[in-house]
């Protein structure tokens, strides 16, 4: 890819869990496996039987995606074969895996949400249940080139939480600074060293290092730190730069790991922070209902084997220090995307990682313009195709390669439907889609859009079903106006980046290496100029595809204008939804609004979220 309190344990079913898994022997290049097996027992009594899961799951996605390919026979087989049509069948089969992927986890997610009371807890039943001994947290936020004056108010509203629930003695914070250049390091020296002086006596301590090198990049960084810096922490908070959580989040996180000491790391789901422009605003609003019902229903599936993402999630020091420490790659090139990585070394140890599905009390920012959405796919795409260098190395479980494989899957699969339209556009070029029912070729656009779209989809009817769910964002009423707004969006937007995609792709492939630069985080407007230069072949695809479709086949053109529309309009796209017009008609509107946006004007809690930002009016900024 939320809003509901964990409450009471699940009652269903008490009985012992498993003994501990075992630990595989063989080393991975790439990450380092030290022998250290898990022995002790769990307080979470409730069996899961993951085989079972797994093989239902496995079942649900072949009913998904034995339909789609027999509609796209009827589409393709009448009047024979071309060769345009074999790779059209090729690339759309090539295709399936995801989709099934989404409408699983999806209607899963969805039927847990709507009959459990408590549907996080049902996937984390730690957060419910009895906790161990207090247990020492380090909250480490990784640095780099920031904002300082962004990043320590939802700080300082976290320990202000902390230390009114009477926590300031288990807690540190921890600045991890990569910070290189001369001035900017001063200015952050000068930043927390003011921060530290204004928290109140007997707070929750404020220390702050920087590295002599870049080592390993975030990775090297947070494990620099476990090695020389936690000291009595048992538990470590890990929070990028732009991160927010509320005290009541983390300290069910904190909870949830004292209750099972065989949990190594409980990932929080996560949602975007208020937005001021349009772009992040209808992107994290899809985004919030489709990770609410993804991130449920894999849960369910993947149990102890679950993801990391990096940042708003709690682990166990000792367990990430001994597993989860990376090797450089083959090539002596860093793991870039290696969160996921660590997470799999932890099941491959035998530990447990799980994802809770809510979002309450932890946020994020999201890139506040089309220019930096598609920028942080790059980075994204060249950290999950190293995967490729580790998938198939001994001493992985199954279900850490799989997850691996989706990762990379997620961005394989950009080509293949860049591929799979251009094929389209040749068979109809070439004739050969003379005899192509136009009925079934509607209907398999359709319910392959619908199948790909389900998360988010089931997302919003979750909502609607439940309207104390649907309340926070304004009522039903709002919910629908958001989805109509967001859908519209993300219908012109998703095209523009499966073809950033693509071209990544090609380009890694060519050898193209483009490290992992700092990110922009500040709201920004987009000059025509720049948009133009960035998108220019984006829109150069979508115009001559369409200008194609337009000489052969007026149908045809029409089915694949969802597709073409967007690459078509990439530049002016760019520039309207970073503009402060368009965002603020949204936000006057109350169109995407969150919770947090709509809760803002009410006074603020001990532990509460940020007040949402105002539209800031500026220029475009250039370069």
């Amino acid at each position: 890819m939320l809003g509901i309190p964990a409450g009471r344990p699940n009652p269903a079913a008490p009985t012992a869990v498993t003994q501990p898994r075992g630990l595989p022997r063989p080393a991975l290049p790439g990450c380092h496996l030290p022998a250290t097996p898990v022995t002790e027992t769990s307080p979470v009594t409730r069996i899961e039987r993951p085989g079972l899961r797994r093989t239902g799951f496995l079942l649900l996605g072949l009913a998904v995606a034995a339909p789609l390919a027999g509609l796209l026979w009827r589409v393709l087989a009448p009047g024979g074969w071309t060769p345009w049509e074999v790779a059209i069948a090729a690339l759309y089969l090539g295709t399936l895996p995801w989709t099934a992927i989404c409408v699983g986890n999806a209607v899963i997610g969805l039927l847990i949400r709507l009959t459990k009371a408590d549907a996080p807890a049902y996937i984390v039943p730690q957060v419910a249940a009895p906790a161990g001994p207090p247990l020492r947290t380090a909250i480490a936020v990784c640095i780099r080139n920031e904002a300082m004056e962004t990043v320590l108010p939802p700080l300082a509203r976290l320990l202000d939480g902390l230390e009114a629930a009477g926590e300031a003695g288990r807690f540190t914070l921890w600045f991890l600074s990569d910070t290189r250049d001369p001035a900017l390091a001063a200015a952050e020296d000068a930043a927390i060293a003011r921060f530290a002086a204004g928290r109140p006596p007997g707070g929750i301590p404020v220390r702050h290092r920087r590295r002599e090198s870049n080592a390993g990049f975030k990775a090297g960084n947070v494990m620099d730190f476990l090695d020389h810096h936690a000291g009595d922490h048992a538990l470590a908070l890990m929070l990028d730069a732009d991160s927010e959580m509320s005290a009541a989040a983390v300290l069910r996180l904190v909870h949830a790991l004292r209750a099972d000491p065989r949990l190594a790391l409980v990932q929080q789901l996560i949602a975007g922070r208020p937005a001021t422009r349009a772009f992040p605003r209808l992107f994290q609003f899809g985004m919030r209902a489709g990770m609410r019902t993804w991130a449920t229903g894999q849960g369910w599936w993947q149990l102890d084997d679950g993801p990391y993402w990096g940042h708003n999630a709690a682990f166990r020091i000792a367990p990430f220090r001994e597993h989860a420490r990376l090797a450089p790659l083959p090539d002596g090139g860093a793991i870039l995307s290696h969160d996921q990585v660590e997470a799999v070394r932890l099941h491959a140890a035998g530990w447990r990682v799980r994802c809770l599905p809510d979002e309450s009390g932890s946020l994020e920012g999201n890139p506040p313009a089309l220019p930096e959405f598609l920028a942080r796919d790059v980075r994204w795409g060249a950290g999950n195709m190293q995967y490729r260098h580790l998938i198939l190395r001994p001493g992985l479980r199954p279900m850490g390669r799989w997850q691996l494989a989706q990762a990379m899957l997620l961005f394989l699969c950009a080509p293949l439907w860049l591929g799979l339209l251009a094929a389209a556009i040749g068979n109809a070029l070439t004739g050969g889609g003379a005899a192509t029912p136009m009925g079934a070729l509607a209907a398999l656009v359709l319910a392959t859009w619908l199948a790909n779209a389900a998360p988010k989809l089931l997302g919003y009817v979750e909502l609607l079903l439940r309207p104390e769910r649907a309340a926070p964002y304004g009522g039903r009423l709002a919910v629908l106006r958001g989805a109509a707004a967001e859908i519209a969006f993300s219908i012109l937007i998703e095209p523009v980046s499966l073809i950033n995609k693509s071209i990544a792709l090609l380009r890694l492939a060519l050898g193209a290496r483009d490290g992992w630069a700092p990110q922009n985080r500040a709201d920004r407007g987009v000059a025509w100029g720049d948009a133009a230069r960035l998108l220019l072949p984006h829109t150069l695809l979508g115009l001559a595809g369409a200008a194609a479709l337009a000489g052969v086949s007026a149908p045809a053109l029409l089915l694949a204008l969802p597709f073409l529309a967007g690459p078509a309009l990439a530049i002016p796209l760019c520039v309207w939804t970073a503009s402060p017009g368009l965002s603020a008609l949204l936000a006057r509107h109350r169109i995407a609004a969150t919770p947090e946006e709509l809760a803002s004007a009410r006074p603020a809690r001990g532990g509460g979220m940020a007040p949402a930002a105002q539209p800031v009016q500026d220029a475009p900024r250039h370069g």
